[in-house]
């Protein structure tokens, strides 16, 4: 039987949300051990019918408009003025209103896709508690794994936020800090797109598709073309026959031109700015480890899910590591769907809810596991499907 899921913490499974309030009551007193310092506490089995799971998606999955309505929801209007003290611009209006070229952007259109995402778990806690109540398990896509983890608990007080010229918002600083991250992260992926120009298509295969192998004759194209160094590889696995492939556009472009040569049934390409989780992003690296450093971070609360080989985080040092190698690594989200939800024969699958802009993570949950997909409910970041 798989352990994977239906796994939780002996401890009480608390709200997340108000996430605020839980995360500020949860400090290890003087003289007790640091969480990084305890042992991991047992995870005995829990049956899993009943308890949920949440998906956070990622940057691409953002449209104009999201957020409206959301103000009504508690600490959503905290949540983005304390946006606007650390980013140094109205968050808000640039999600209600746009411009579409400026929200697209990926220095503004990662904390936008966090931000609101965690707004949508707001929503959630208020329209079904019991599914904050009761979850056992998240998973963020690429940016997205932030917010899981903010809702995990692990993400949490530093030392001070004079380390990192921080203002002090009204929120506390899980929320904060982790946003600061986002924000670093976000600036320095968009420079190394700007560096080193390059794009993202999505790709469905037919069985017999060797993407690997068509990313090597991109590549060897690249080469007769003039391209130093060139970059083409598989940066995103979502589904069984399903891939993203990013790197250098002439690459790219050479893979959509002989997509029958490869056997691949449709190519897209991806409204992002840059080569993600390829060796593109390299640049990216430092600025996010720095500011990774300075932060304190927790061992989940509840089970998350890296990108980087979708396994579960076991400690803040594995957080620091994962979520920098994620940057250069390919995000195997079709394997994180995997560990989330196998399980043996007649067990019960949780409810399982995407929290965000977009049904993106619910249809690649269809095409993995159609029957952990019957219990998939879309929390849209918007306010307009109330009554």
């Amino acid at each position: 039987m798989s352990t994977s899921l239906v796994t939780t913490s002996v401890r009480k499974v608390r709200p997340r949300f108000s996430w605020f309030r839980t995360l500020s009551t949860n400090q290890p007193e003087n003289g007790s051990p640091s969480p990084a310092e305890t042992p991991a506490e047992p995870r005995p089995w829990k049956d899993p019918g009943g308890r949920s799971v949440l998906l956070f998606p990622g940057q691409g999955s953002q449209f104009v408009g999201m957020g409206h309505g959301l103000l009504r929801y508690p600490n959503v209007g905290e949540m983005f003025e304390a946006a606007r003290k650390i980013l140094g611009y109205d968050l808000l209006s640039l999600c209600l209103n746009g411009p579409e070229e400026d929200l697209v952007r990926t220095v503004h259109c990662q904390p936008a896709v966090f931000v609101t995402s965690l707004a949508a778990v707001e929503k959630l806690n208020h329209q079904n508690p019991k599914a904050i109540e009761t979850c056992v398990a998240a998973a963020g896509f690429s940016v997205g794994e932030f917010a899981a983890l903010v809702f995990a608990g692990a993400m949490s007080f530093a030392e001070g936020k004079r380390a990192l010229g921080v203002g002090r918002p009204t929120l506390p600083d899980s929320f904060s800090l982790a946003l600061y991250a986002v924000k670093v992260r976000a600036e320095a992926m968009q420079r190394a797109s700007e560096l080193a120009p390059g794009g993202m298509l999505s790709v469905v295969g037919k069985a017999q598709a060797q993407y690997k192998h068509a990313c090597l004759l991109a590549r060897e194209h690249c080469r007769a073309s003039g391209v130093d160094e060139p970059v083409c590889a598989v940066a995103t696995y979502l589904f069984p026959d399903g891939r993203v492939i990013a790197g250098h556009r002439q690459a790219l472009d050479f893979l959509r031109h002989n997509a029958s040569r490869f056997h691949f049934l449709r190519t897209k390409m991806l409204p992002v700015g840059g080569a993600f989780h390829t060796e593109l992003m390299s640049g990216a690296v430092e600025p996010l480890r720095e500011v990774l450093r300075k932060l304190e971070v927790r061992r989940p609360e509840i089970s998350v899910y890296s990108n980087v080989d979708g396994k579960r985080y076991m400690s803040e040092g594995h957080v620091r590591r994962q979520l920098t190698r994620q940057l250069t690594a390919p995000v195997k989200w079709e394997q994180t769907l995997h560990e989330i939800f196998e399980r043996a024969r007649g067990e019960r699958f949780p409810c399982t809810y995407e929290v965000g802009p977009s049904r993106h993570l619910g249809a690649t949950l269809q095409r993995c596991n159609r029957k952990a997909f019957d219990g998939y409910v879309h929390v849209h970041p918007t306010a307009d499907d109330e009554p």
